[in-house]
């Protein structure tokens, strides 16, 4: 099975170089970009552009719905700067360089156009992905068609082209890759005509809602983006060989396609594989069940209050579910949510394990979406489980999101979106008629500038479906809810009493104890005891009996918006005073 992130190490020679002068003992110009072979080698080093094996798993690290052991330095406030962004490293442009390498020399007449537009097409693919990075990242940034000299100062010392200009070619790039991409989608780890279209529905659903919502005076308009992603999807979804996932077991559907080792290409459009064979495995586990690896991500009740009952009615229409236990809160709720958290039932290595609150948990909503079942895998980078980058599931929702922003969604199209993932989930009411009636608890929580019940859904599904797999950053900065960042609270699961034990599965096993700071630890024996309160504690309980975390921790939206993009680096702007600073980040 191939491994989509192996970097030749031909590829390494010309990072940042014309290819002229090479050893005699190395590959030559002609052996890379003259042969099949050598242009499959070399476009196999890109894929390492887009993340890596790490990165899959820890997106939503930064996300309003995770309530972590350190807030990111971004959402402090005066604790990020165009400095911090030095750091980080992500005004960097060697990946794109070796990109336009090859689209610029990739003409070999001993290689029919069929074969060079194919290895055209991938590399248009990544320098696509590579520039909707930078503009989610940054804004305008420089747009370079080709490998830069030197001597092009009128490019290396130009002001940043407009997300217009940027925007406009990255729709071209696709539809290029689309038309010419020949190879077949394979394992699920390579990149093939419909994960370009799966990418445009991405970026067009994006910046269709970034110009939207930010009222962005652009000469093409958000509808024109919008039509982008439903003509798109459209094709995908009529023509292209994926679909949803079912497993035999339909209760693990969704979460087999982040535990297996090999992608589940029915709906896995492109993944990260890894194999013990191969000495190629990521840290999943240990990231997801560490005390001290990981930032110990626990998810809050705002969000897990939005994962429908099984009927498909609203949780929070129950009677008195503020005051649910946790056992109670879990039972009769959409599938995803024993698939997504610890829930009552769920075992590690043979044995009950509830919400570990002994180790990691901050709210008692403990992630298991990426984590195997098996203990051994968590003190180490031990998983061989394949991560998924791009999946059907999201083409559904950038489809169905960017019809209904456009006025058009219908019956059938819900039906065939979020009917269907809602289906799979083993809701059983309302998967073919669009929803009439507003859930007020989804708007006044997450989104109070939205009334329109159908939008509500499809964006409420869209945070439940694709939890924890890196896209709500970015989905929060399109909408311009970034808000949410700083005021949504961190709430965890309800405690009737303190000191006194609780089972969280009711197994007939006590499982924790939470008791007041202010008196003392109480003895009782085989439970975990956790301190609630105190001057410097960040675990705390609400008025009406809830777990808090992170009331000691002060989380900053800026009321100027400047952190719905970053600052361009220090040195950047050293080397180029035209480039400009993004507003609020002057300082």
């Amino acid at each position: 099975m191939k491994k989509i992130f192996y970097l030749p190490v031909l590829v390494l020679l010309f990072a940042s170089c014309e290819l002229k002068e090479l050893p005699k003992s190395e590959a030559t110009e002609e052996d890379i970009f003259g042969s099949e072979k050598g242009l499959k080698n070399y476009s196999n080093s890109f894929y390492r552009n887009i993340t890596s094996g790490s990165d899959a798993y820890k997106g939503d690290a930064m996300a309003d719905y995770a309530a972590v052991n350190r807030v990111n330095d971004f959402m402090v406030e005066g604790a990020y700067s165009k400095e911090v962004e030095e750091l980080k490293g992500l005004w960097t442009w060697t990946a794109l360089r070796n990109i336009n390498q090859m689209i610029a020399k990739c003409t070999s007449p001993n290689l029919s156009d069929k074969v060079k537009n194919n290895y055209i097409g991938l590399a248009r693919f990544f320098r696509a992905w590579f520039y909707y990075e930078k503009v989610v990242r940054f804004g305008d940034v420089p747009w370079v068609d080709h490998p830069l000299t030197v001597d092009e100062t009128d490019i290396l010392k130009a002001p940043r082209d407009s997300r217009e200009v940027v925007m406009k070619h990255i729709m071209e790039d696709l539809d290029f890759a689309y038309e010419n991409i020949t190879d077949a989608p394979g394992d699920g780890t390579t990149v093939n005509k419909w994960t370009a279209l799966g990418l445009k529905t991405r970026i067009a659903l994006f910046e269709g809602t970034f110009r939207k919502y930010h009222q962005l005076n652009l000469p093409t308009k958000p509808e024109t983006f919008f039509q982008y992603a439903v003509d798109a999807g459209k094709i995908l979804m009529e023509t292209g060989p994926y679909r949803l996932h079912i497993a035999a077991d339909p209760k693990i559907s969704q979460r087999e396609l982040f535990i297996s080792e090999q992608p589940m290409k029915d709906e896995v459009m492109l993944a990260v594989a890894f194999s013990k064979n191969q000495a190629l495995m990521n840290d999943a586990n240990w990231w997801w069940t560490s005390a001290t690896y990981g930032p110990r991500l626990s998810l809050v009740r705002p969000f897990i209050n939005t994962i429908l009952n099984a009927d498909g009615s609203p949780y929070t229409d129950r009677p008195n579910y503020e005051k649910e236990e946790f056992y109670d809160e879990c039972q009769n709720r959409d599938l995803r949510l024993a698939q997504l958290i610890r829930t009552p039932g769920y075992k590690r290595g043979g044995k009950a394990a509830p919400p570990n609150f002994a180790s990691y948990t901050y709210t008692g909503y403990q992630p298991i979406k990426y984590a195997l079942d098996d203990p051994y895998y968590d003190n180490g980078g031990f998983n061989t489980n394949a991560l998924p980058l791009m999946r059907y599931a999201e083409v559904l929702l950038n489809y169905a999101e960017a019809k209904q922003e456009l006025g058009t969604f219908n019956d059938g199209d819900w039906s065939k979106t979020v009917g269907a993932l809602r289906a799979r989930a083993g809701i059983s009411g309302g998967a073919n008629v669009l929803p009439a009636k507003v859930d007020t608890y989804l708007k006044n929580t997450f989104f109070p500038g939205i009334s329109n019940p159908v939008l509500l859904e499809i964006r409420r599904e869209r945070q439940v479906e694709l939890a924890l797999e890196g896209f709500r950053f970015n989905d929060l900065k399109r909408w311009k809810t970034g808000e949410l960042m700083a005021k949504l609270q961190w709430t965890g699961i309800y405690i009737p009493a303190l000191e006194k034990p609780m089972d969280l599965d009711r197994d007939g096993t006590p499982d924790v104890l939470f008791y007041d700071a202010s008196r003392p630890e109480p003895t009782v024996e085989g439970v975990t005891k956790v301190k609630l309160g105190g001057a410097k504690n960040s675990q705390t309980m609400t008025a009406d009996n809830h777990l808090q975390w992170g009331m000691t921790m002060n989380r900053k939206w800026y009321d100027d918006g400047k952190q719905y993009l970053y600052p361009i680096p220090s040195s950047a702007l050293v080397l180029n005073n035209q480039l400009g600073q993004n507003q609020g980040w002057e300082k």
